[in-house]
């Protein structure tokens, strides 16, 4: 009997043994505890307290996959603007002013990227007034590898720093737009002085308008989410959704180059002699970099890698297709050909219209906004400026103003649950919140009324200003000769 009794208390100290092996570090505390039953009972109960204390809550930190994804975000966003809008709008002028364009767009990149570092970030993304933000992060102070920017979701966040890239980007493709308007025939210190001026008093404030909130984790319930409604931007405020920029980047751009081209005048041989791009295959290129560079535009807006960022890329890619065959189809049937520069302009056109309604619309409507898109900003580049007679030599109102308007107008229809959109988030009660079309439409169409007005009287200020001080357009001669060799001393083409 001992023998057994002797085995089986082997065997069980064993068996414990195992599991104690087996078991995390908690266990083993607990073990020990257990194991030297003369320590005084006070002590196992300290121990055992210990065991149970909750983990230390870790800090914020980014999310390693978002941040991946932002960082290629950002580079495709790059990519669209150098060389993407740069070939798009070289081959649509004349050979002699081929690399007046390359020039422009690439300089305007680099001058509005170091003011975005310099003063711009600050005064769109940090606290302030209802239109303009503070100057707290000036030169980016403050700013270190550490600090955080938040996302769309509670508590997911990405640095501070990548998103102060991805949004220069933005800051920096918007003027380059809008040189399209008035393209051959501007003096290229004119184009970078008026550039200084309208991003400080044009993009900024609009960019704070539309995107400054104070984040989602603000909104814990209905009373701190009326105290944090009341620092975000003034169109925030008013309930408008512009995912990507359809209002802060295209209706901003677009009606900047309208005002540019009324104000400038028309090209010598208006309508008298040939006009015709140089290079159809350049835009065909710069087309197709703009589509590529446009998924890091919309999607990286999204600021997280979730279902969210894949409805917006199949809504990019959906929408510009379906903008391509509409414009294809509208010129083959009023014109008796489809042309290559009418797809390019077509694909544009439907992801200029997406851009504010990508994260909000089906996959159906965003087919149905690109195909609208499509057959509008054809008629609004051939009809509508043909009826009024100005001169926006690359259609930089007629595909950015107005696809702009109609994307950010059509973001009410398309982002109806009912008709297969998403709805909009309530934050304070993490739930899709009821949706009134109505009323959003009246949203949609403050963020367009502001945005009209604010870039028109910004830019007529700065056209003025700037022809007053160094003059805006070149001479008869020089714009005779072409603008590359007069303003840059070289040539695109050596032949």
């Amino acid at each position: 009997m001992k023998s057994l009794i002797s085995t089986f208390m082997l065997l069980s100290i064993l068996s414990f043994a195992g599991i104690a092996a087996a078991e995390p570090v908690a266990s083993a505390v607990e073990i020990k505890t257990l194991a030297n039953p003369s320590e005084p009972v006070a002590q196992a109960v300290a121990v055992v307290a210990e065991v149970a204390a909750p983990a230390a809550v870790p800090a914020p930190a980014a999310n390693k996959g978002d941040t991946a994804w932002m960082i290629v975000a950002t580079v495709l966003v790059i990519l669209m603007v150098i060389p993407g809008l740069a070939l798009f709008y070289g081959g649509m002028v004349r050979a002699k002013n081929m690399l007046s364009i390359l020039m422009q767009v690439f300089v305007i990149f680099s001058l509005t990227a170091v003011l975005w570092a310099i003063y711009g970030y600050s005064v769109a993304f940090t606290e302030g007034g209802a239109f303009f933000g503070g100057f707290d992060k000036l030169f980016l102070k403050g700013i270190t590898p550490d600090s955080l920017a938040a996302t769309f979701s509670k508590g997911v966040y990405v640095p501070e720093y990548i998103y102060v890239a991805f949004q220069l980007t933005f800051s920096a493709i918007t003027p380059a737009l809008i040189i399209g308007a008035f393209a051959e025939r501007v003096k290229f210190s004119a184009i970078l002085l008026f550039t200084i001026i309208w991003f400080s008093f044009s993009y900024l404030p609009l960019a704070h308008m539309v995107w400054y909130w104070a984040g989602p984790d603000a909104y814990t319930d209905a009373a701190a989410a009326e105290k944090a409604g009341a620092t975000a931007g003034f169109l925030f405020q008013k309930g408008a959704l512009d995912f990507a920029g359809g209002t802060v980047v295209h209706i901003n751009a677009g009606i900047a180059g309208l005002v540019g081209c009324l104000m400038i005048g028309k090209r010598i041989g208006f309508k008298k002699e040939s006009l015709a791009p140089h290079s159809v295959t350049m835009t065909m290129i710069g087309a197709s970099l703009l589509w590529v560079g446009w998924f890091g535009f919309n999607v990286g807006s999204n600021l997280e890698a979730n279902g969210l960022a894949a409805l917006v890329f199949v809504n990019t890619l959906l929408a510009a297709a379906a903008a391509t065959l509409g414009w294809v189809f509208a010129e083959w049937l009023l014109r008796g050909k489809p042309s290559m520069l009418g797809g390019a302009s077509g694909a544009v056109a439907g992801l200029v219209a997406i851009t504010p309604a990508c994260g909000w619309a089906g996959p159906m409507g965003a087919i149905l906004l690109g195909l609208v898109a499509g057959v509008v900003c054809f008629w609004s580049v051939t009809s509508l400026k043909s009826k009024l007679g100005y001169d926006d030599s690359l259609d930089a109102f007629g595909v950015h103003g107005i696809g702009g308007i109609l994307g950010a107008l059509g973001t009410a229809v398309v982002a109806s649950p009912a008709l297969g959109g998403t709805g909009v988030w309530d934050y304070v009660s993490n739930s899709v919140a009821d949706y009134s079309m109505t009323g959003q439409l009246v949203s949609q169409s403050w963020g367009v009324i502001v945005a009209v007005v604010w870039s028109g009287v910004v830019s007529y200020v700065a056209y003025k200003f700037v022809d007053i001080v160094i003059g805006l357009r070149v001479t008869e001669e020089v714009e005779r000769e072409g603008l590359d060799v007069s303003s840059h001393g070289e040539t695109a083409y050596h032949l």
